[in-house]
């Protein structure tokens, strides 16, 4: 029997689907978190060999311990994952201790992680992506600043999400940043990117293929969503373009990706920009070396009819899947804001939506930043349908 040590499998709260599928495929599941046994849910307890409770998963000794401590009462650890942002360094690291070679190591995790790093795989891809400069003194940056022209982003170059993501319009807007960012953190500073940003999300196998394919696009800029607190939407694709599916497997390749969920971020251009492309071409973005985040996991099982926690699984376990997609929809997510005043209030809406609600309720504290305090999620056969549900739910009082 195989071991699996996931990391920190209670959050996000579906990730328990994970492990139980894994468990139904036959392999021994072993979790290691920071939530009291008890306080998991029973899905979980259920879907788990054994339990090993850390006051932090941020304490390396307490975490190293545990996979010592699984390794020597089980055997050889088969594959360590998290399937989150947050511990993939973590992850990595645990790996290259223990000699598990199922998944990125300590060493390669720059690539991964740094938005400047990724820069050098894009153009192995043959992708392009806007022009950076990591930030140390104002006189450099302003230089590079005035030389791609404003506004341009600033962001943490190892960062997740849209945190600490910032528009700059000018030089006095630059030295406000300079003067008061963290000098903790390496940021990095890009030109503005015209585009909206669509991604290619994938189940990628130890060959390099895809055994799961979709993909989504953000209607509105999560660094606008986060630092503006407004609604969040996007929705999933009925069918991937065939660019936006070209430039993922090339990315794919180029980061020697294995074995993993995969979430690559481009841009589609909306308007021609010098040095970058023409109006339509796809840019990189980043890439995240996980599933999307959020709920997304479970509009793909909508938007599809499928069941990508059983995918997922039977590609760590037997390297391809037999699950079947069924009927295709669009899957529009919006996350709703506790302090607007919205023209269809909660009632009106399910009163309207409800027979194409797919999900609905709130949203965790932990994700509201980024997401909103009440989604909706609807399966739609037409953009037109899509179109109309966000007029109507985006629309103010």
């Amino acid at each position: 029997m195989k071991n699996f040590i996931f990391l920190s499998p209670n959050f996000p709260e579906t990730y328990w689907m994970f492990c139980n599928e894994l468990k139904n495929n036959g392999m021994r599941v072993l979790g290691i978190g920071d939530c009291p046994y008890d306080q998991l849910k029973e899905e979980l307890k259920n879907s788990l060999h054994e339990y090993y409770k850390v006051s932090s998963l941020e304490n390396n000794d307490e975490v190293f311990r545990a996979v010592a401590f699984f390794s020597y009462k089980y055997g050889k650890i088969d594959y360590l994952e998290s399937n989150n942002e947050y511990w993939l360094e973590r992850d990595a690291w645990l790996r290259t201790e223990f000699h598990i070679t199922s998944g990125f190591q300590a060493e390669e995790m720059e690539k991964v992680k740094c938005k400047s790093a990724m820069k050098e795989f894009y153009a192995k891809a043959g992708i392009p992506t806007a022009r950076y400069h990591l930030v140390h003194g104002y006189e450099a940056a302003a230089s590079f600043a005035n030389h791609v022209g404003y506004p341009v982003v600033v962001k943490p170059d190892n960062g997740v999400g849209a945190s600490s993501t910032y528009r700059l319009h000018n030089d006095e807007e630059l030295q406000f940043f300079m003067d008061t960012k963290n000098p903790e953190v390496q940021y990095v500073m890009e030109e503005m990117v015209k585009g909206v940003v669509t991604t290619y999300d994938a189940i990628i196998n130890s060959k390099g293929e895809a055994i799961f394919e979709s993909g989504n696009v953000t209607l509105l800029s999560l660094m606008d969503v986060v630092n503006d607190g407004g609604d969040s939407l996007y929705y999933l694709y009925k069918e991937i373009p065939e660019d936006v599916r070209d430039a993922g497997l090339r990315t794919v390749k180029a980061f020697g990706v294995k074995s993993r969920f995969v979430h690559l971020e481009f841009f589609r251009l909306t308007e021609d920009q010098e040095g970058l492309g023409k109006a339509g071409d796809i840019i990189g973005l980043e890439v995240n070396m996980r599933p999307a985040g959020g709920y997304t996991p479970d509009m793909y099982n909508y938007a599809y009819e499928t069941d990508v926690y059983k995918i997922w699984a039977d590609m760590i376990c037997f390297d391809y899947s037999t699950k079947p997609l069924g009927n295709r929809h669009f899957c529009a997510f919006i996350g709703r804001r506790d302090n607007v005043a919205y023209a269809l209030d909660h009632d009106a809406a399910m009163a309207k939506y409800g027979h194409k609600m797919v999900m609905q309720g709130r949203i965790p504290d932990a994700l509201s930043g980024a997401m909103g305090n009440i989604m909706y999620v609807c399966n739609l056969d037409t953009e037109e349908e899509m179109n109309e549900y966000y007029r109507d739910m985006i629309q103010r009082a």
